[in-house]
């Protein structure tokens, strides 16, 4: 229910800051790892943020438009880490975000 609650908030972020461009959405196994990336098509994080948006009360971009607290990928982290797991965001400026989470368990439905 957790991890749900994590990929629920990295597609909402990815609609939130993706400017309206399409989400990818990528669930696969890598080896004896669970992996789930989300990538968006926005402005992407500056490096010198994307640390930082893992922190409690940390946001993205300064947008009048874009609401929220900033707790998101910060209980995003917490849940992961919970789980035995690492997440990351790999991103450039004009090119999108792409949010990956990493499982050490092969989750099977």
């Amino acid at each position: 229910m957790r991890v749900g609650q994590v990929v629920t908030n990295l597609i909402s972020n990815a609609i939130k800051y993706g400017e309206g461009k399409p989400v990818d959405v990528l669930v696969q196994v890598q080896g004896q790892q669970s992996v789930i990336s989300v990538r968006d098509n926005g402005n992407g994080i500056p490096i010198d943020q994307q640390a930082r948006i893992f922190e409690r009360f940390e946001r993205g971009k300064a947008d009048p438009n874009v609401s929220g607290l900033g707790l998101g990928l910060y209980i995003s982290q917490q849940i992961v880490k919970a789980h035995g797991g690492t997440i990351s965001v790999e991103s450039s400026p004009t090119k999108g975000s792409t949010f990956t989470v990493r499982f050490s368990t092969v989750f099977k439905s």
